[in-house]
This record gives structure tokens, sequence and C-alpha cells, in this order.
């Protein structure tokens, strides 16, 4: 009966970690999609609507692939030249952005 505790303590640290990386992954993806609006001109609430779009976009399959999809695709469709390194580089850096975000709003 002792192990109980101390695995139900490990249980929701490792759910509180998901939930975490959950928030960060959201926000760095909220970021990206404000970043990727400006990029296509895009200002106001029609920015706001598509780092929505991107936000959601990362809901149809585990990992970042959808992401890095919809927004090349996106790029392209409006002609907008922005090669995967560069795309990688500002989803890491602003993953750093939202990780920080997420730690200041959650002391």
């Amino acid at each position: 009966m002792v192990m109980k505790p101390r695995s139900d303590a490990h249980e929701r640290r490792h759910l509180a970690s998901h939930e975490e990386e959950f928030r960060i992954s959201a926000r760095r993806n909220r970021l990206l999609g404000r970043w990727a609006a400006a990029r296509m001109g895009l200002s106001g609430e029609a920015a706001e609507a598509y780092a929505r779009e991107v936000v959601a976009s990362d809901l149809e399959a585990p990992g970042e692939e959808d992401v890095r999809r919809k927004l090349l695709d996106d790029f392209s469709n409006k002609g907008i030249i922005v090669t995967e390194s560069e795309l990688a580089h500002q989803m890491a850096s602003l993953f750093d952005e939202a990780r920080a975000q997420v730690a200041k709003d959650n002391p």
C-alpha cells in the first residue's frame, strides 16, 4: 500500500508535465500563427483568426508536422518563400518564447 501514494504522485506529476507541454505548444503555435500572418500581410482580426487556425491544425495528428505542413502550404499558396529551415528555426525560437510565457503565467 505504500507504493500507491507514490504512484499517484508520480501520475499527477506526469499529467501536469503533459498539460504544461500542451500549453507551451499551443502558445508557440499561436505565436507562430501571428508571425506567419504578418509575413502574409494579415493584421488585426484576420491575423488572430489565422493564428487560431494554426493552433487548431496541431490537433489533426500527433507531432508538429501538421503545423509545419499547413504553414508551408499557406506560404506557398500566397507565393511567399519560406524555407523549411527558416520555419524550423522560427518554431524552435517561438517554443522557447512560449515556454517562458507559460512559466511566467504559472509561477
